[in-house]
């Protein structure tokens, strides 16, 4: 399950599946540093994404795994 406290790097641990998700969202910051410092909701905040949205897309694609 993906929440907005997890950052981009525990999200991606998670299954790597979820970066394409990331990707097409505008979020093409996967591998910088940031990405082990901020959290989903604080990376959206910064590229203009809604957080609730994107987290729940991330989670609709785990649960149709």
């Amino acid at each position: 399950m993906v929440e907005k406290t997890m950052t981009i790097e525990e999200i991606l641990r998670q299954d790597e599946g979820l970066a394409n998700i990331l990707l097409a969202s505008g979020m093409h910051c996967l591998g910088c540093v940031m990405a082990s410092g901020e959290n989903l909701e604080q990376a959206c905040a910064v590229h203009g994404i809604d957080a609730d949205a994107l987290t729940k897309q991330l989670n609709d694609y785990l649960a149709n795994k």
